[in-house]
């Protein structure tokens, strides 16, 4: 077999005293599509950055195959020293590489290349981030949440660009949808060791659930043996010194093994404070409109949110989602139309930004506002020590500065905010950035189980299709429209895949305020002739979304093959033209996704004049 392109031999790395990694073992071979799975703060990002050589263990060695190259995606890009988001991407292409590949990511991502990184919004910086690592086309590939404050439309594009690529993965996301489908390995790190399995994220939980219950047996058993032991030195002790010198020394041995013994991380006692029951009817706009500088934001929406709805709103970055939560929440009045709330709304909000965090400031103080040790939960004090272990927070990080935390545990900051409030409206925008699976789990039971109203902004597919019991989708042109069920309910009710819609949307927008920024003022132009379709143009266009479809079975048929964990050791010439086969089927489906765009937008175009 071919060498590895990356190998861990016995990591070890110890932050404040308490060892974050121990003996962990990690080999990345070529092909390799590994998910890195791990509680937050249990030293994911921080072995990502080993394996990238940005961070030096305590103990143990890297290798890297020489002339391969890696490249790494960090959850915080830095953009310091760089004028625009083109030479930023430029300057991560080494010196043979094709620097229109960077122009041409940074179009495929919805940027221009001009754009001054100091002014970028989370979407856009990570996609820039995103164009950097790309555009080298590198042998491997380490992601540290790449779906994050990316909107659904690029998520989609992501997967698919992945996908074709030969490069090996490693992937650190709480996007479910993303991992099953991207992943064929599953690496999991659990107090300081890692575990890996050769199947994808899909056989990951429930691996992962038998391996703990297993745990939990052998620890009765080692429990019982204890107590058995401690019985014989009471009672049992004989005369044969020999004997009980070497039954005295396993005991302790057995007392030693049990009180080094590192538990797996409870979950999060997670429970929104509910206020008294709001009004049957909690919201309805009509005929609602916003716009802004020109740009209808909103136009004639109408909804009746009622008592218990778990509304789901979707869509491309700059939609206007933020905008439509505004209307109807009554932060911000419509141009058009009317909204009326419901009696009784007593409403705690989830802002993603996280602008409000003070990241000098400490965990207590952040829940506590800076007033004492106590928090208020629904009107009554609680001490703040014993609601941060609500919320899997150790005793010891109650005078942890916000900066030193990661984002997950950021993110349950945030949450344990807004969740002391009393509320019968819960308003969460992209409340899953950053949290670990199990947290995610927790806040999907505790949302099931709320019985107020929540609506939520999230690109999270996977939790789109547990929580929520409708969508509400932007169609262009201010046009928003509510679909029944959950994120997949809604693609099979449109019947048209949502990335094509969206990218068809972003880009006409987009064309056009490219066109208005850049046309000098001039005169009016003589009326050209009026463009037609030609004959083999229609025929593409209807042609295209049947071949599509069959690419789209041929690109599933080719990974369900592909999943097989022992192909490659069974037949490495099959595994290799599987491989090579999925990554001409991604392409072409990729080419006949983009002439079918063009094709439909060159049509509205004709049909528009």
């Amino acid at each position: 077999m071919a060498p590895p392109l990356i190998q861990l031999k016995d990591i070890a790395l110890t932050f404040g005293g308490a060892p974050l990694l121990a003996g962990v073992e990690l080999t990345v071979s070529a092909g390799d599509r590994f998910c890195l799975i791990g509680r937050n703060g249990s030293g994911k990002s921080t072995l990502l950055k080993i394996v990238a050589g940005l961070v030096q263990p305590d103990h143990g060695s890297r290798f890297v195959q020489p002339g391969a190259t890696v490249r790494y995606l960090p959850q915080e890009p830095d953009f310091s020293g760089f004028a625009t988001t083109l030479a930023y991407v430029e300057a991560g292409l080494a010196p043979g590489d094709d620097h229109y590949k960077a122009t041409y990511l940074l179009e495929q991502l919805g940027l221009h290349g001009d754009e001054n990184p100091a002014h970028l919004s989370g979407g856009e910086a990570r996609r820039a981030a995103l164009a950097r690592i790309l555009a080298p086309d590198p042998d491997i590939l380490l992601l540290d949440e790449p779906t994050n404050h990316l909107d659904l439309t690029t998520i989609e594009w992501l997967e698919n660009d992945l996908a074709a690529r030969k490069a090996a993965l490693m992937i650190i996301s709480h996007d479910r949808r993303f991992l099953t489908n991207l992943s064929r390995a599953t690496a999991w790190l659990d107090r300081g060791t890692v575990r890996q399995i050769d199947r994808g994220f899909a056989a990951f939980e429930q691996w992962r659930d038998d391996l703990l219950a297993e745990e939990e047996r052998e620890q009765h058993k080692l429990d019982r043996k204890i107590v058995a032991e401690e019985h014989w030195l009471r009672y049992g002790v004989s005369g044969r010194r020999k004997r009980n010198v070497k039954r005295l020394a396993n005991l302790h041995a057995l007392r030693s093994e049990r009180r080094n013994y590192r538990g797996s991380v409870g979950n999060a006692a997670m429970a929104a404070v509910e206020a008294d029951k709001s009004g049957k009817l909690v919201i309805e706009a009509k005929s609602v409109g916003r716009s802004y500088d020109g740009r209808t934001i909103v136009d004639d929406f109408s909804i009746r949110i009622q008592r218990g709805d778990r509304i789901g709103i979707v869509g491309p970055n700059g939609a206007g989602k933020t905008t439509l939560i505004n209307l109807l929440t009554g932060v911000s009045a419509p141009d058009s139309g009317t909204i009326r709330l419901g009696t009784n709304l007593e409403m705690a909000t989830l802002d993603q930004s996280r602008d409000s965090l003070d990241p000098k400031s400490t965990l207590s103080e952040a829940l506590t506002g800076g007033r004492g040790d106590t928090v208020m939960v629904g009107g009554k004090p609680r001490h703040v020590i014993g609601y941060m272990k609500d919320f899997l927070f150790a005793q010891q990080q109650a005078r942890t500065p916000l900066e030193a935390l990661s984002g997950g545990e950021r993110g349950r900051v945030m949450l344990a905010r807004a969740l002391a409030k009393p509320s019968n409206l819960l308003v969460l925008d992209e409340p899953t950035n950053d949290l670990d699976l199990e947290t995610l789990d927790v806040l999907e039971e505790m949302l099931g189980d709320y019985e107020g109203t929540v609506i939520l902004v999230s690109h999270d597919r996977d939790f789109l299709d547990r929580v929520v019991t409708s969508v509400i989708v932007p169609e262009g042109n201010g046009r928003w429209i509510e679909y029944a069920g959950g994120y997949s309910d809604m693609l099979a009710q449109r019947g048209a895949d949502l990335t094509r819609e969206a990218v068809k949307g972003a880009a006409s927008a987009k064309s056009e305020a490219a066109k208005a920024d850049k046309a000098p003022p001039a005169a009016e132009p003589a009326a050209a002739p009026k463009r037609k379709l030609s004959f083999n143009e229609k025929h593409a266009l209807e042609t295209l979304p049947k071949t599509i479809a069959k690419l789209q079975a041929e690109v599933a048929e080719l990974q369900r093959a592909l999943d097989d964990p022992q192909l490659f050791a069974r037949d490495r010439a099959k595994f290799d033209k599987v491989s090579a086969a999925l990554a001409k089927a991604h392409e072409a489906q990729h080419e006949a996704e983009h002439r079918w765009l063009e094709l439909e937008m060159l049509r509205e175009e004709i049909e528009g004049s």
